[in-house]
């Protein structure tokens, strides 16, 4: 295996979790293409500049959501192909395989030391056209110039970071939306499992979307009294906030966020439900899919959240909307709010809300 298959390769298990010491994961041989100390910049092309250098140096040392953002965004500066073979990933026959668009102005030809600002700003404008929100237009940005970071790093390239001499246009910022009751009824009423039981979470606390998709029931009390899981101390019908589910891991909240949430009455009613019908040992996911690994929120607003902001004429709702409206109409109706959400709901889902029942723990496996 030579170099370039070897850093191409997907990463093992073992280096994905950190198992095997980055002294020595990260050794790498000199190839021809090393500059020393004094050397001057090389014919090498972006795309050969990534896979040879900030690829090995400064992406593979990144933790698993790291690398996925880096290969994300790069899939938007040089085309999707190059870097699905730079990270050695296969995606014959996939649905979600990016296609490269014929009129994008991708750098990956681009000679290193003829790299300009100008190349940077045609990748900004392509994306301002593309309806590209700001966030991702910031990415692309920010991505073009780590690449050249590291390369005015490895002497790769001499001059000023093309990309920290483009200013983005000023974005004009998108009107903040918030449901009002009869609109937020008539979205559950079209909702199903589990974009239903995210948008009562959303609604009923102050957990972001992340939150909701980690939540365990290990860290869920559904008892009248004190409850003690893995050394910490879970108050009566209470959620303990301590991890989210964040591109496609499972890892801690910061340390502002770990909180315990007092559940109310109709979140307590599905949860009850939730736990005499889903898998509820304590590690399962409260919401989960068939397989039992955690609801993908990008995936679920894609599918069901925008199909049914079209049919209600409302294309933009999301779930920062939805968090959103928990404020306007927590201020509106205060705790009368869950008998009103109600009505919106099966039966199975809404129970007696206005009679607190107590119900014995489910022993976990």
């Amino acid at each position: 295996m030579n170099i370039n298959e070897y850093w191409n390769r997907p990463l093992s298990l073992s280096e994905t979790r950190g198992e095997v010491p980055r002294t020595v994961l990260f050794q790498r041989p000199a190839s021809s293409n090393e500059v020393g100390s004094d050397a001057q910049p090389t014919d090498m092309t972006v795309a050969e500049f990534v896979a040879a250098r900030f690829l090995p140096d400064h992406i593979a040392i990144k933790t698993s959501p790291g690398r996925r953002h880096y290969q994300a965004i790069l899939k938007h500066v040089l085309t999707p192909e190059e870097v699905e073979t730079i990270f050695g990933v296969t995606t014959d026959g996939s649905r979600a395989k990016m296609h490269p668009k014929a009129d994008w102005p991708y750098i990956s030809d681009v000679k290193l030391r003829e790299a300009n600002p100008e190349h940077v700003q045609r990748l900004i404008t392509a994306a301002l056209n593309g309806g590209y929100s700001s966030q991702t237009i910031r990415h692309i940005r920010n991505v073009v110039g780590a690449v050249f970071s590291h390369a005015l790093r490895t002497r790769h390239f001499n001059g000023d970071n093309p990309a920290s001499m483009v200013v983005l246009p000023g974005m004009k910022r998108r009107e903040s939306h918030a449901l009002t009751l009869e609109q937020t009824i008539k979205v559950l009423e079209m909702m199903q499992y589990p974009e239903r039981e995210v948008t009562l979470f959303a609604i009923l606390t102050s957990m972001n979307i992340a939150e909701i998709c980690g939540l365990q029931w290990k860290f869920v009390n559904l008892t009248e009294h004190h409850l003690s899981r893995e050394g910490q101390s879970i108050p009566p019908r209470s959620i303990l906030v301590r991890n989210q589910w964040y591109r496609g891991e499972l890892c801690g909240v910061p340390a502002g966020r770990k909180k315990s949430i007092p559940i109310p009455q109709l979140l307590y009613t599905m949860l009850h439900t939730l736990s005499r019908t889903k898998s509820s040992g304590w590690n399962d996911f409260v919401l989960s899919t068939k397989s039992g690994r955690p609801i993908n929120q990008i995936n679920l607003a894609a599918r069901r959240l925008k199909h049914i902001g079209r049919e209600l004429e409302m294309p933009w709702i999301s779930w920062q909307v939805l968090r959103r409206t928990r404020a306007v109409l927590a201020y509106e109706f205060g705790t009368q709010i869950q008998h009103e959400l109600a009505k919106a709901l099966p039966p199975t889902s809404a129970g007696p809300v206005a009679v607190f029942g107590k119900f014995p723990e489910k022993k976990r496996g």
